[in-house]
C-alpha cells in the first residue's frame, strides 16, 4: 500500500481578526482545519466576503494569523521571523492571480526570471535556461523577448504561470487566475497548471468562483462565513 504524499501545508484551528483591541474588531476566520499534500490539485470556492482572500493569504505567508497552528512542509510558521518567512515563501510557494502582475518594462523571460532576481540580486544564466524551458512548457518559447503588452491577456497569464513555478515551488497558490479571461484563454490557462500538477507533483489550490473549473478540480474546499463546509 502506497504510503499519502507528505503535507505541504497543515492548518489547524486557524482564526484571523482584524481591529484586535478596537470596538470593529471582527474574526474573519473560525477555526480553520485543512491540509493541502504534494501533488493536490484543490478548489478553495466560496461566496464573496467568505474569507477565502484572507486565507490565501495566510497560506501564502502574506498575513499572520491571530490564532491556532499551521505548519509549511512540516514547520511551525509561528516560530518563523519575518526574514525567515520571506525566505521560506519564495522557496516554497508560487503566486499566480487574476491580474498577473507582469513587469512591463520586463520581458517574458525576464518577467519569468523575477523571482531568482528577488533570491539572489541578479540573472543567471542557469536561471535563464530554466525560464526558457519553462516559456517552451507553455508555448511562448517564441514570444520570449516580447514586452507584457506586446502579449494578449491569456499569453500574460500563462508567463505568471510560468513565473510561479520558476523557482520549482511545491505549491502554487492562484487567485481567480482565469477570471479576468475568455473561455478559450481560461480553458488553455486551466489545462497548464493540471499539465504541471500531473506531471511534476506540483500542488496547487485555486480560488474560482467558476463552477465550471471547480468541477475539474480533484477536491473542492468550501469557505462559508470563515468556516469550511466541505473539504
Amino acid at each position: 500500500m502506497n504510503a499519502a504524499p507528505e503535507p505541504i501545508i497543515e492548518l489547524a484551528g486557524v482564526t484571523k481578526r482584524y481591529g484586535i483591541g478596537t470596538p470593529v474588531e471582527t474574526e474573519v476566520l473560525h477555526g480553520i482545519d485543512l491540509t493541502l499534500r504534494r501533488g493536490e490539485f484543490a478548489a478553495l470556492i466560496g461566496p464573496s466576503g467568505s474569507g477565502k482572500s484572507t486565507l490565501l493569504n495566510i497560506i501564502g505567508l502574506l498575513e499572520r494569523m491571530t490564532g491556532g497552528d499551521y505548519r509549511l512542509q512540516g514547520r511551525p510558521v509561528k516560530e518563523l521571523a519575518d526574514a525567515e518567512l520571506t525566505s521560506r515563501r519564495g522557496d516554497t510557494l508560487g503566486f499566480v492571480f487574476q491580474f498577473h502582475h507582469l513587469l512591463p518594462a520586463f520581458s517574458a523571460v525576464e518577467n519569468v526570471m523575477l523571482p531568482a532576481l528577488v533570491k539572489h540580486g541578479r540573472f543567471t544564466e542557469p536561471d535563464r535556461a530554466r525560464a526558457m524551458t519553462l516559456l517552451d512548457r507553455v508555448g511562448l518559447k517564441d514570444a520570449a523577448d516580447k514586452k507584457p503588452a506586446q502579449l494578449s491577456g491569456g499569453m500574460q497569464q500563462r508567463v505568471a504561470i510560468a513565473r510561479a513555478l520558476a523557482r520549482g515551488c511545491p505549491l502554487v497558490l492562484a487567485d481567480e487566475p482565469t477570471g479576468n479571461l475568455d473561455t478559450h484563454s481560461s480553458d488553455a490557462v486551466f489545462s497548464l497548471m493540471r499539465d504541471f500538477n500531473q506531471e511534476e507533483s506540483v500542488a496547487f489550490l485555486i480560488v474560482t468562483h467558476d463552477p465550471r473549473l471547480a468541477a475539474r478540480c480533484d477536491r473542492v474546499v468550501e469557505l462559508v462565513d470563515g468556516r469550511i463546509r466541505s473539504a
